[in-house]
């Protein structure tokens, strides 16, 4: 099975991508929970003919890895020793998330509610963050630099030098009603905001989500729908490849 980069393939009619088939074009996506990183991102690579790579799968794949081996998320350099060590391989398909641990496919364990309520544990430890980021950007140069990366932290540490870099946010309404609707509705609203906003509030004492830094674009999604959204992002993609190419 092949966990590697997508193909390469023509970038749909409408874009207005600039980079030919093969020329490098990386986009790094930021932002806080519930902003639609996720959805939009995925439409975006697909879109410009790009890999895609979710930084956040991996510190899921590892939570799931230490739950699964026993390791005390509590013991920063146990979760180092295991970041260093642990069986990953991810696919970057838009169309088609892999993840496999040790041979395991942990595509839909990851998001569970188990791995959920520990990743912050991972992902605040800053010395596996280095070996995690280290590996994202392994994969991206994997993808022959032909990729949208995103998740925390993807604009000012894991990607800086991007062709394009944007901070996509939105307000606490949007943010809760996005991720109310991907769980089918099971959370009420204090569950939803405990994990939404305290996931967040946990993850930003090691990085910053929130403020954009010098040279990234930010485009706030509250009052936007995916497909507007997603046309925000090519215009600036569209923007900053005109100006590096």
């Amino acid at each position: 099975m092949n966990t590697g980069t997508n193909t390469a393939r023509s970038a749909a009619p409408g874009t207005g991508a600039p980079a030919a088939a093969g020329r490098p074009l990386v986009v790094a996506i930021d932002g806080p929970s519930g902003s639609g990183k996720s959805s939009v991102s995925k439409e975006v690579a697909r879109r410009f003919g790009l890999a895609y790579l979710d930084t956040g799968a991996m510190y899921r794949a590892l939570t799931w890895w230490c739950l699964d081996r026993g390791v005390d998320l509590s013991d920063g350099g146990a979760v180092v020793e295991a970041a260093r060590s642990f069986p990953l391989a991810q696919g970057t398909d838009p169309d088609r998330e892999l993840v496999f641990v040790g041979g395991t496919d942990v595509g839909v364990e990851i998001r569970g509610a188990r791995v959920t309520e520990a990743v912050s544990a991972v992902a605040t430890n800053q010395a596996a963050r280095a070996v995690l980021v280290a590996r994202q950007q392994e994969l991206i140069a994997d993808s022959g630099r032909r990729i949208v990366a995103e998740g925390r932290d993807t604009t000012t540490v894991v990607a800086p030098d991007a062709d394009a870099r944007i901070l996509l946010t939105a307000d606490e309404r949007a943010r809760m009603a996005r991720r109310g609707l991907q769980n089918g509705g099971v959370e009420d609203a204090e569950q939803l905001r405990a994990r939404v906003v305290g996931r967040d509030a946990k993850d930003a004492t090691v990085v910053n989500f929130t403020e954009a830094a010098d040279g990234v674009v930010t485009i706030d999604s509250s009052e936007l729908t995916v497909e507007q959204t997603v046309q925000a992002v090519i215009d600036v993609v569209v923007r900053a490849a005109g100006r590096s190419a």
